[in-house]
């Protein structure tokens, strides 16, 4: 499987390229985009103002200019928070796309989004300050509505960013549980 793995707020950390090193040893083929032009942020505040400094339309263009020399072979799109929401843009865009991960984010959805039967999984801490239960409901009922073939799996006391060890959010045991998933997920592709 082809995957196009979008990194978080905090630009192409370690975990990322741990991922993408994750689903690169179960059989995939990992790009990992740096949309941030080899910025990182060292917290969470800084990684919102590097973010905000590009602006959302010029990090959708370099995402979309990524992502194109793949998109023919049909991707995988996934990414984590502000990545998972540029993911889902994309997968939502792409007709030829495979499936959707999102890990620790979702975003907005078009009223006139369509697709066809798109399988998507999402992994979102329980409760996550920056997707409530009301958001979550709505935007599950919306993608269903698109057409999305939709599972959320939430994970009680987790942080927003569990799966990254070099971040405060870390919890193992669901991160160690939502990659068992998450692979089980691309492997049904």
């Amino acid at each position: 499987m082809n995957i196009m793995l979008f990194h978080s707020a905090y630009g192409p950390r370690p975990a990322v390229h741990a991922a993408a090193d994750r689903l690169r040893a179960a059989g995939h083929h990992v790009h990992v985009p740096d949309l941030y032009g080899g910025q990182t942020a060292g917290s969470l505040e800084e990684g919102m103002a590097v973010k905000d400094g590009i602006g959302k339309e010029e990090l959708l263009k370099r995402a979309v200019m990524a992502a194109a020399p793949y998109s023919e072979q049909g991707l995988v799109y996934a990414g984590f928070s502000m990545g998972a929401s540029i993911a889902q843009t994309m997968a939502l865009g792409d007709e030829k796309a495979r499936g959707l991960l999102l890990l620790h984010g979702t975003s907005d959805i078009a009223d006139n989004a369509s697709v066809d039967d798109l399988p998507v999984q999402l992994h979102v801490a329980d409760p996550d300050p920056f997707e409530s239960h009301d958001w979550l409901n709505a935007w599950y009922l919306r993608m269903r509505r698109a057409g999305a073939d939709t599972e959320v799996y939430r994970y009680p006391g987790a942080g927003h960013l569990y799966t990254d060890p070099d971040l405060p959010d870390y919890d193992e045991e669901a991160a160690e549980r939502t990659w068992a998933i998450a692979l089980a997920f691309l492997e049904s592709l």
